[in-house]
């Protein structure tokens, strides 16, 4: 064989091999994650927005107030920080949120959740020893909102966009438990 393929399989055979290992010890890139990552959009007109999470799974498990517990901090999903991104000034119950990218955190209660929009972006949501990395420094707006039960049981957490009657709400449901933001575009001042 010559020098140049032997050099070639040589190189392939580290690919392989760092691949394997990469595989091994970090995350299964060959198999599905347990919670996948989604993106949802919503556009109308010149709006456009934007939330990216990762979908954890019910599993017959309890999830809120076990799971995720009460009154404490949840990265709203797994795995890396959930954001929210706007092309517009939104109003929300009352307050400016300007346009931009911000993660998404929220306090789930058992009647009601606050919602925190944060400027800061976190690669992930939570840090080495499982807590949140959510700095509240830079929260940018925080409201609270009512829970709704559901008749159904959502096993995969879902974010979504509702503007089904013209009055556009950013939704979240998992288990029984849903919530609903209303948000309203800012006008344009020209």
């Amino acid at each position: 064989m010559n020098t140049f393929l032997k050099r070639l399989l040589v190189i392939l055979s580290i690919v392989a091999l760092g691949l394997f290992l990469y595989s091994y010890f970090v995350e299964n890139i060959f198999s599905p994650r347990l919670s996948p990552k989604d993106t949802v959009e919503f556009k109308l007109n010149d709006l456009k927005l934007e939330v990216f999470y990762n979908r954890p799974s019910k599993k017959g498990r309890e999830i809120f107030g076990a799971l995720v517990p009460y009154d404490k901090v949840w990265r709203t999903g797994a795995n890396e920080a959930t954001t929210f991104e706007s092309n517009k000034d939104l109003l929300i119950k009352g307050i400016v949120l300007p346009k931009g990218k911000y993660t998404l955190w929220t306090v789930p209660k058992d009647s009601a959740w606050n919602v925190m929009f944060n400027s800061k972006q976190y690669a992930w949501g939570v840090d080495e020893e499982m807590q949140v990395m959510w700095d509240p420094n830079h929260d940018v707006m925080e409201i609270t909102v009512p829970i709704e039960k559901l008749d159904t049981t959502v096993e995969q957490f879902t974010i979504a966009f509702d503007n089904s009657t013209d009055d556009l709400k950013l939704t979240m449901a998992w288990d029984n438990t849903k919530i609903a933001v209303p948000l309203k575009v800012i006008k344009d001042q020209n």
